[in-house]
């Protein structure tokens, strides 16, 4: 009984090493529609480490993401890089996105981003390639509610956009 055990552990315990080594690349970006305000307001949640190595492999990496010794330059390449990767179409119209900041929660970076003067939507297009350019593992998962209407999609490199109607 105790060979077999062992011979158990032995077989199966690099298994469960092996799979906690994986590391998983994702992004998630809240959508919200606040018809009162005619403004869409998204939140794009990036692990700090991922963001931060595209940064540095993008456009200088002397980069540095954090609070107390984040680089001076951080949120003018954030705000380039998530406005290049993140489009959002309204109702087939190109929409202007407006960087209002970022902040940090543990190893997840979160950037805020609005579109103003929106007083309907039909349907949306969203294009999502934020650090495909880096991980062609990435996956960005989109969560949207509009007009009490809670749709979601998960874009891969192969496929990084997406429509959601509603109608």
């Amino acid at each position: 009984m105790m060979k077999s055990l062992r011979i158990l552990l032995v077989l199966v315990i690099p298994l469960f090493l092996s799979v906690g080594l994986h590391k998983f690349y994702v992004s998630v970006t809240q959508i919200e529609y606040v018809a009162e305000q005619e403004a869409v307001q998204i939140i794009s949640r990036i692990f700090i480490d991922d963001f931060e190595r595209m940064l540095q492999e993008r456009y200088d990496d002397s980069i540095v993401l954090g609070m107390e010794d984040e680089s001076p330059i951080a949120d003018l390449y954030t705000e380039r890089y998530i406005k290049e990767k993140l489009t959002i179409q309204i109702d087939a119209e190109p929409m202007e996105l407006t960087f209002i900041g970022k902040e940090y929660e543990d190893d997840i970076m979160f950037v805020y981003l609005e579109i103003l003067g929106v007083n309907n939507i039909s349907s949306m297009e969203i294009g999502n390639e934020v650090l495909f350019d880096l991980f062609d593992d990435q996956q960005n998962i989109i969560r949207t509610s509009v007009k009490g209407k809670k749709k979601s999609i998960i874009l891969i490199k192969e496929n990084a956009k997406g429509v959601l109607n509603f109608k």
